[in-house]
């Protein structure tokens, strides 16, 4: 009745599963990430500018500016043009303030901010011709604005310049790198060697 237990065998368990290599799925799912990375990494700038949704990676100045530019844009057909341009000048002075920096351009006004934005515009603009309608509206009578609306639209366009423009790269330190800063450290004799 019982099976004599010399014959019984021991129970084996599965052997694990070994996890290099890959199953065919995982390097699917690997390839994917990849390309949705480099995907994105490519489009990043348009997708600052376009995107409705606020996501971590966009909540950049430019996506706001881009946000608020489009807000002004729709909404220059309804307010009066010297309100139209006084928000343009904020903004634009914002998006400078943040390319640039404060101390670089928040004091200055009139002319010397034209000569500033005609110094520092990413698309060579000469704001000193085109952008006197910022510093001249607010003081000027009322006019139909018929006759300026090519220009609010070429200020709204020079506007979206900064905004989509890349960053000017920071000035260099004037510290010395750390080979540099190494070499003057170590004593050298005539013949060039350590001693």
């Amino acid at each position: 009745m019982f099976p004599d237990p010399t014959q019984i065998r021991d129970i084996h368990g599965i052997d694990s599963v070994p996890w290099w290599p890959l199953a065919p799925g995982w390097w699917l799912v690997l390839l994917t990430l990849v390309v949705v990375g480099l995907l994105a990494w490519r489009f990043r700038a348009s997708w600052r500018l376009r995107i409705p949704i606020p996501m971590v990676t966009l909540g950049t100045w430019r996506w706001d500016a881009g946000r608020e530019l489009r807000a002004l844009r729709a909404a220059a057909a309804e307010r009066t043009e010297k309100e139209t341009l006084a928000e343009l000048s904020e903004l634009l002075r914002r998006v400078a303030m943040a390319r640039h920096g404060r101390a670089a351009c928040a004091g200055l006004h009139g002319d010397d901010w034209l000569d500033w934005l005609t110094e520092h515009d990413p698309s060579g603009r000469d704001w000193r011709r085109d952008g006197r309608l910022l510093i001249e509206a607010p003081y000027a009578p009322p006019r139909p604005s018929d006759l300026r609306r090519a220009e609010v639209q070429r200020l709204f366009d020079a506007v979206q310049d900064w905004i989509t423009a890349k960053l000017p790269r920071a000035p260099k330190s004037g510290r010395p790198g750390l080979l540099a800063r190494l070499r003057r450290s170590l004593p050298l004799n005539a013949a060039g060697a350590t001693r």
